[in-house]
């Protein structure tokens, strides 16, 4: 390859040469059949390549003061040959010697979509948030305290069958009250809440919840709960059946009706089943419920006052006052499994496939 050698060094000779180059570079890039891997071998190479030839016969022939001027249009020109090497093959290839080239198109991000699970969980959310209620979290990794002592589950209880737990392994040195586990529910995040807070409260709590189940269409050792806990004077069942016939009329439709049979949970007494009528048939009867008009959501209760005892016990361990007294405040708690609604709302027949991570299922709620 024959060096053009430079005699000339003023400035305005330096940037004439290197226009010939960017020139002699632009019209090898626009030339038909253009080869980009014979071209970067030609231009780019390390040790052969014709910039590597032209900067090290200009710099050697250059005086000192024109060497500085030399490297700074070397610079310039191999970034502006990259980028129209990088962009040749897209048809919006454009040479320039600035760092910068705003007339190129940019580079476009796509723009992803919330999970079903999530936004699911956080338009129940609102709804509660529009109630007045507060948001809280906690750790999925839990102690047996938070998770089955304070919520009065005693220990060797017949009622922690109920919720066959995922334990951490190594822990059967520790007392039975530190042992940890993943939690089973989110109801540990309103323990919590009520040691650090003092009544009145109004909680919601959404979060990943673990159990010991076999995965099947409708079971996950996985799932999401959305849980919520209301603490103040006077709170009776009204309160609770009028807060949770608003929430799912705001979340379902005006035309849905609540009723509630009793049931059993160890933190509540008393206990209560909710079922809403079907919001495929309209309570007419179909196979999504069973031809029975009506569909099992959530569970709740009065909160029992064991709870309240078991909370202030522990104020007490932490140097705080028992703000809990059983005999001037009363509360409700309620709790929904937002995987079973998500399937509900979207017609999905497998829970597992909301955890699969496939595409081609979750790029129909985008």
């Amino acid at each position: 390859m024959d060096i053009q050698q430079l005699t000339d060094f003023s400035p305005e000779a330096i940037d004439k040469a290197f226009a010939a180059v960017l020139a002699d570079a632009q019209s090898t890039i626009a030339s038909p059949g253009f080869d980009a891997e014979a071209f970067r071998l030609e231009w780019l190479g390390r040790k052969q390549g014709r910039l590597k030839q032209l900067s090290d016969a200009w710099l050697k022939t250059a005086p000192v003061e024109g060497k500085k001027l030399i490297g700074q249009r070397f610079n310039a020109l191999k970034e502006a040959i990259e980028g129209a090497l990088e962009n040749a093959g897209t048809g919006t290839a454009k040479v320039t010697v600035s760092s910068l080239d705003i007339t190129l198109p940019g580079t476009t991000q796509p723009v992803g979509a919330e999970h079903p699970l999530v936004k699911t969980m956080a338009e129940i959310v609102d709804v509660f948030r529009k109630m007045g209620y507060s948001t809280r979290l906690g750790p999925e990794v839990e102690s047996d305290f938070y998770n089955f002592e304070s919520l009065n589950f005693p220990p060797n209880h017949p009622a922690r069958d109920t919720q066959d737990t995922l334990v951490i392994a190594d822990q059967e040195g520790k007392p039975l009250r530190e042992r940890l586990l993943m939690r089973t529910h989110t109801s540990p995040v309103q323990i919590r809440s009520m040691l650090m807070e003092e009544p009145p409260l109004r909680l919601v709590i959404p979060g990943k919840v673990h159990r010991n189940d076999e995965s099947d269409a409708t079971h996950s050792p996985v799932f999401h709960q959305v849980e919520g806990l209301c603490v103040d004077t006077n709170i009776t069942f009204s309160d609770l059946k009028g807060t949770l016939d608003h929430a799912m009329k705001a979340f379902f439709g005006s035309s849905v009706k609540t009723r509630f049979f009793p049931s059993f949970f160890p933190f509540t007494e008393p206990s209560a089943d909710v079922q809403i009528s079907c919001i495929f048939c309209g309570g007419k009867g179909c196979r999504k419920c069973k031809h029975s008009g009506w569909i099992e959501l959530l569970g709740c209760g009065m909160v029992d006052p064991n709870v309240f005892e078991a909370v202030n016990q522990r104020r007490i361990e932490l140097g705080k006052d028992p703000v809990y007294d059983t005999s001037k405040i009363s509360g409700f708690a309620f709790g929904m499994g937002v995987d079973r609604i998500t399937m509900m709302k979207y017609g999905i027949s497998d829970i597992g496939l909301l955890y699969s991570g496939d595409n081609r299922f979750l790029e129909q709620f985008a």
